[in-house]
């Protein structure tokens, strides 16, 4: 495994980070084909085993029991040093409106919850999970200032965020003396590209780490068409993201498909191969064992210029899909 630092912190992370969406009670949540507790324990001690240190889950998945299927995992696997938690947080709901709570409330009452699901007393990395419209950003820096402030967090994160949005808080908080946000976790793949155009060069500039979900677009980009698994069935939120640009996307799949028959490795290994030269540390998801394989596989992978370019010359722009 190899290990960099993550934006400009003192965080020091694999380029791989394990995320938990995959791991939770199946009747508790968003999703039909996550994985029970003893199944996720063995998903991350493979991790741990390989030299992933880098974590990320979200109190939102399965309605927090993968917060308490990773914490639970984590305390009998790894000293809390030794490892690099993320959680994240959704935006107010209609009934906090009602009532009056603040943003930085919300921000307090969200961590402590998953503090207590990870049976921790910080994480490592929390993270805005997407744009709150609702909800002034100033409130939202300042609950993550009170935060870091009540050490129950050591560095903030954003996802599913627009560049503009990034630069417009980190500018609130710099004015304010509050923490920045140091990492973006978007939507990103050789099938979905559309943050190259800002994001990527928005982040280079300003030093901050890229951890982008659906690298695999939820398992298209790491099988052969015509091969099938019950996420690809089930998982009715991919199927909104990449449905409708299948056709486009045929002629990149089979190219990363005809590349890693040639050089005798997964076409995971292929597709996060690709996403590592431009990012800090790609999330996957990973159900059984071979995924994780193939996803540490892809850190010492080479591509050379040529197969770069015939995997990104397909591509075309795409409607903007996801959070």
């Amino acid at each position: 495994m190899q290990y960099t630092t993550l934006g400009p912190s003192d965080l020091e992370v694999s380029r791989i980070c394990l995320g938990c969406m995959s791991f939770g009670d199946a009747g508790n949540g968003q999703h039909s084909w996550t994985l029970d507790e003893e199944s996720s324990r063995a998903i991350v001690q493979q991790a741990l085993d390989a030299g992933i240190n880098f974590l990320d889950t979200a109190i939102v998945y399965q309605n927090g029991t993968s917060e308490e299927y990773l914490g639970r995992a984590l305390s009998s696997m790894a000293a809390r040093d030794d490892v690099v938690v993320a959680t994240k947080f959704l935006p107010r709901t209609d009934e906090e409106i009602e009532n009056g709570v603040s943003g930085q409330q919300h921000v307090r009452d969200n961590l402590d919850m998953s503090l207590r699901h990870l049976g921790m007393d910080h994480v490592d990395l929390y993270i805005y999970h997407m744009w709150d419209w609702r909800t002034p950003i100033e409130e939202i820096m300042e609950g993550f200032a009170n935060a870091g402030a009540a050490g129950k967090t050591r560095y903030i994160g954003a996802a599913n965020i627009a560049a503009w949005q990034l630069e417009k808080a980190n500018a609130i908080a710099r004015e304010h003396g509050w923490p920045q946000f140091i990492s973006v976790q978007n939507h990103m793949n050789l099938l979905f590209r559309e943050d190259e155009r800002e994001m990527l060069p928005c982040a280079q500039e300003e030093g901050i780490a890229l951890t982008p979900y659906s690298s695999l677009a939820s398992g298209r980009l790491s099988r052969r068409p015509g091969e099938t698994s019950r996420r690809l069935r089930e998982d009715s939120f991919a199927h909104g993201k990449y449905d409708a640009a299948a056709a486009m996307d045929a002629d990149i799949i089979d190219e990363v498909r005809r590349i890693a028959e040639a050089r005798g490795v997964t076409m995971t290994t292929v597709s996060l191969a690709w996403l590592l030269t431009k990012v800090t540390a790609p999330i996957i998801g990973a159900t059984k064992p071979h995924h994780l394989d193939g996803a540490v596989a892809a850190v010492d992978f080479e591509l050379s210029d040529s197969e770069i370019a015939a995997l990104e010359r397909p591509y075309q722009p795409h409607p903007i899909v996801g959070v």
